[in-house]
C-alpha cells in the first residue's frame, strides 16, 4: 500500500488561504473578486467557488490573512476565515433566508386575498380600507423579507459597485413608497401585492440555492469525522496515555486496539492483524497487515492489537488529503454558474438606464413627477428577473422530484445541467456495478458441512464470515454447536465439533478470488465468494450507449475481478487506481474535450466524484462519497444512472424554452412600459404571469422520468 502525501504549495514562499464570503450573489461578484483581489500587493491569484461561496487566495507569506480580509471588505464583501466558523456563516444565512421566505409567503397570500376584492371593483371607503389593511400587512413583511436584498444592495452601493439586488431593491422600495402615497392620498391604485410577490419569488430561488450549498458543504465535515478522535500513545517508559487526535505528532508510538479506528497514518512496528480499509479503497475484502506495512487514518482494526509508529497526523493524513482534494476539485466549478447569473453583469445597469430614461423622458415630454415616477416604477417591476430567475430552478426542482420518485436524489441544482452534457461514464466496480456484498457458493456443501460452517461463521465478525452466515441462514440451516472457539486475526476461526477440529481459514494457495476454506478434520472445502452485478447492470450499460455515452470501469479493486467484470459487460476497464490516479484520468479526459460522469461509492472515489463534470453515488456509498456526488441513487438497480442523463437532457430543453420566453417577454413588455401603456399594477400582474408560464412549462417534466430510458 502506498502512502499518500499531503497537498503542499508548489512555492515554499506561497501560502494558500481560504475564506467564506456569504455576500456573493452573481457572476459579477465572482468577476470582481477574481479580477480585483490579485491587484493587491502580495496576492498571486484568487479563485472563487460559487457553489460553496468560498474564495481561495494564493499569497506571499508576508501578507497576513487580516490584510486579505480587509482587501475583500474593500471590494464590498464581508468575509471570514473558514477555520473560525466552518459552516456557521452559511447556516446563519440559510436560516435567515428560510425565515424571510416564510414571512413573504404569509404576507403574499393575505395581501393577494385583499387585492381580489379591489380588482373585483370595490370603490370608495371599501377600497381605501382594503388598501390600508394591505399596507398594515405588506410594510412589515417587506421590511423583514427584503433584508437579504436591501443589505446586499446597500453593501454594493457603499463600495461603489452594483449587483442584481440593486434594481430589485429600488423597484420594491419605490413601489412600496408610491403605494403608501396612493393609499394616504386616496388614490385608486396601490402596489403592495406587487412588492411582496416579487420578494417571495426571488427568495424562493435564493433559498433553494442555499439549501443545496449547505448540503454540499457538509461533506467535508462528514469525511473528516470518520477519523479516530484519539489514540493510545505508548510513552518511553511503556505507560499508555489517551491523547486527542489533534495533539498527535509524527514518530509517536501508538497502540491500536481491536475494533479501533485509526486516528493518523503510520507504519506498523509490531504485531499482525487484519484491517477494514473499504472506506479508503472501496474494496470489501479485509486486508492483512503486519510489521512494516503502512496504514491510514480511517481504517478499522478488525483483529489483534498492534503498535503503530505515526508518520502523518492531523491535516497531513491521507484522509485529510482526500478531503482537500474534494474541496479543491470543487473549485473547478467556480466559473460554472447558472444561466440566469450570467446576465447579471449587464442586467443592473440596463434596468437602471431604462428606468432613468423613462423618468427623464416623460418629464421632458411634459408629464408630471407622479406620472413619470409611475412609469419608471413600472419599468423596474416589469423588467425584474422573475421569469429569468425561475427559468432554471423551477425546471430543476420538477425534474429532481420526478427522479426522486424513481429512486434518484439530485442534490445540486446545477447537476442536471452538467448531467445533460456528459459524454463519458466512468464507473467503479465494487458497490457500484456490483452490490458490494460478498456471497458464497455453498452448493457443493452437504447439510452437515453447512451446519458446521454456520456454527463457526456466526461467531466471527469477519466480512466473509458475515456473508457466509447470511447465506446459510437464508438456506434455513441450523448451526452446529462448536466448542473451544478461537479466532486468530489474519488466519481464521477454529473450534471443536464432536471431538473433531473444524475451522474457517485462509486458503493455503494464493488466489485472486474472495475465498475461505472450511476444514472439518482432514477434509477441506474451498468456498468461493462472488460480488454479483446489479440485476440491471447490462441493461444500464446498453442504455448509456444508446444515449451516446461511452462507459468504462475505473476501479481501485484488484485487476482480476475488474477485468472479469469488464469482459462480461463488454467495456474497457482500469484497475488498481489510487484517488490521485482517478483524478488524473478525469483530467486527461477533460483535456481531450470529454465531459465525464463519475459513478462510485468508495471514499477513494470522493475526489473523483467532486472533480468530474457530473457525479452519482449509490445509496450504500460512504457518507463522504454521497456528499461529494451530485446525485445519489437508492436501491439495487443501476438504471437511475442512465435515467438521470436522459431526464437532464430533457430538462435543458425546457430550460432553453423558459429562457426564450423570458427574453421574449422582456422584449415585448419593456417597450410597452417605457411608452406608458403599463401601470405598476399591470406590470406586477405581467411579471407574475410570466413567472407562472415558466413554472407551468417546467411542470411538463413531472412525467419525464416515467418514460423508458431508451
Amino acid at each position: 500500500m502506498t502512502a499518500l502525501s499531503p497537498t503542499l504549495p508548489a512555492d515554499p514562499d506561497t501560502l494558500a488561504s481560504r475564506f467564506t464570503v456569504p455576500g456573493m450573489r452573481c457572476a459579477g461578484c465572482i468577476a470582481k473578486i477574481e479580477r480585483e483581489l490579485p491587484k493587491v500587493a502580495g496576492v498571486k491569484a484568487a479563485r472563487v467557488n460559487f457553489s460553496s461561496k468560498r474564495v481561495a487566495v494564493e499569497h506571499d507569506k508576508e501578507l497576513g490573512e487580516d490584510a486579505l480580509l480587509q482587501a475583500l471588505q474593500g471590494l464590498g464583501f464581508e468575509a471570514q476565515r473558514i477555520e473560525d466558523n466552518p459552516l456557521g456563516a452559511e447556516e446563519k444565512e440559510h436560516r435567515k433566508l428560510m425565515r424571510a421566505l416564510g414571512v413573504a409567503g404569509f404576507g403574499m397570500m393575505n395581501v393577494m386575498l385583499l387585492s381580489v376584492s379591489i380588482w373585483s371593483g370595490a370603490e370608495g371607503a371599501t377600497r381605501e380600507v382594503f388598501h390600508w389593511l394591505s399596507a398594515l400587512i405588506a410594510l412589515p413583511v417587506i421590511a423583514y423579507s427584503g433584508q437579504p436584498f436591501f443589505a446586499s444592495a446597500w453593501m454594493a452601493l457603499k463600495y461603489r459597485r452594483t449587483n442584481m439586488d440593486v434594481p430589485i431593491s429600488i423597484g420594491v422600495i419605490l413601489a412600496t413608497a408610491l403605494s403608501v402615497y396612493e393609499t394616504a392620498t386616496g388614490g385608486g391604485h396601490a402596489y403592495f401585492e406587487s412588492a411582496v410577490m416579487l420578494l417571495f419569488f426571488l427568495l424562493a430561488g435564493r433559498a433553494l440555492d442555499s439549501t443545496m450549498r449547505t448540503r454540499t458543504r457538509a461533506g467535508i465535515g462528514a469525511l473528516l469525522g470518520r477519523m479516530g478522535k484519539s489514540a493510545s500513545v505508548i510513552g518511553p517508559d511503556g505507560t499508555v496515555a489517551r491523547v486527542d487526535a489533534k495533539e498527535l505528532e509524527p514518530r509517536m508510538l501508538v497502540l491500536v486496539a481491536a475494533g479501533e479506528g485509526l486516528a493518523a497514518d503510520g507504519e506498523i512496528e509490531q504485531g499482525e492483524s487484519t484491517i477494514d480499509n473499504s472506506m479508503l479503497t472501496g474494496e470489501s475484502k479485509p486486508v492483512p497487515v503486519g510489521t512494516g506495512d503502512t496504514v491510514h487514518a480511517g481504517a478499522i482494526n478488525l483483529g489483534a492489537p498492534f503498535q503503530l509508529r505515526l508518520t502523518h497526523t492531523s491535516d497531513d493524513t491521507a484522509l485529510a488529503e482526500i478531503a482537500r482534494l474534494m474541496d479543491e476539485a470543487g473549485q473547478s466549478r467556480s466559473h460554472y454558474v447558472r444561466i440566469a447569473d450570467r446576465a447579471s453583469r449587464t442586467y443592473a445597469p440596463v434596468v437602471h438606464s431604462l428606468a432613468a430614461l423613462a423618468l427623464v423622458g416623460w418629464m421632458i415630454a411634459g408629464a408630471g413627477w407622479h406620472q413619470s415616477l409611475v412609469v419608471a416604477i413600472a419599468v423596474l417591476i416589469i423588467t425584474c428577473p422573475c421569469a429569468m430567475g425561475l427559468a432554471v430552478p423551477t425546471a430543476q426542482v420538477v425534474a429532481s422530484g420526478a427522479l426522486l420518485k424513481r429512486g434518484l436524489l439530485v442534490k445540486d441544482g446545477s447537476a442536471l445541467e452538467r448531467l445533460a452534457e456528459v459524454d463519458t461514464a466512468l464507473l467503479d466496480k465494487t458497490g457500484t456495478l456490483t452490490l458490494g456484498e460478498p456471497r458464497p457458493d455453498i452448493s457443493l456443501l452437504n447439510s452437515e458441512a453447512k451446519s458446521v460452517a454456520l456454527g463457526l461463521a456466526q461467531a466471527s465478525q469477519h466480512p466473509l464470515s458475515r456473508g457466509l452466515a447470511q447465506a446459510l441462514r437464508e438456506d434455513e440451516i441450523e448451526p452446529a454447536k462448536i466448542d473451544q472457539i478461537d479466532e486468530t486475526s489474519g488466519k481464521g476461526i477454529e473450534g471443536v465439533w464432536r471431538g473433531v477440529r473444524v475451522a474457517l481459514e485462509r486458503p493455503n494457495a494464493e488466489t485472486s478470488d474472495l475465498a475461505t476454506t472450511l476444514r472439518i478434520g482432514s477434509q477441506a472445502h474451498v468456498l468461493r465468494f462472488t460480488d454479483p452485478l446489479r440485476t440491471d447492470t447490462h441493461q444500464t450499460i446498453e442504455a448509456l450507449c444508446i444515449l451516446g455515452i461511452e462507459p468504462a470501469i475505473l476501479s481501485g479493486d484488484r485487476r482480476a475481478p475488474v477485468e472479469a467484470t469488464a469482459k462480461s459487460l463488454g467495456i474497457p476497464a482500469t484497475a488498481n487506481v489510487s484517488p490521485q490516479e482517478k483524478l488524473a484520468a478525469l483530467e486527461e479526459l477533460r483535456g481531450h474535450g470529454a465531459k465525464p460522469l463519475m459513478v462510485g461509492d468508495g471514499l477513494n472515489d470522493g475526489p473523483a466524484l467532486a472533480a468530474a463534470h457530473a457525479s452519482i453515488a449509490p445509496g450504500t456509498a460512504s457518507d463522504a462519497s454521497q456528499q461529494a456526488a451530485d446525485a445519489v441513487f437508492i436501491g439495487e438497480k443501476l438504471m437511475p444512472v442512465a435515467l438521470a442523463v436522459r431526464v437532464a437532457r430533457r430538462t435543458m430543453v425546457i430550460v432553453r424554452q423558459n429562457f426564450s420566453f423570458a427574453i421574449g417577454y422582456n422584449a415585448l413588455a419593456v417597450p410597452l412600459a417605457l411608452f406608458g401603456f403599463v401601470t405598476p399594477l399591470i406590470a406586477a400582474i405581467a411579471m407574475s404571469l410570466s413567472s407562472l408560464v415558466v413554472v407551468a412549462n417546467s411542470l411538463r417534466l413531472a412525467g419525464s422520468a416515467k418514460e423508458n430510458t431508451k
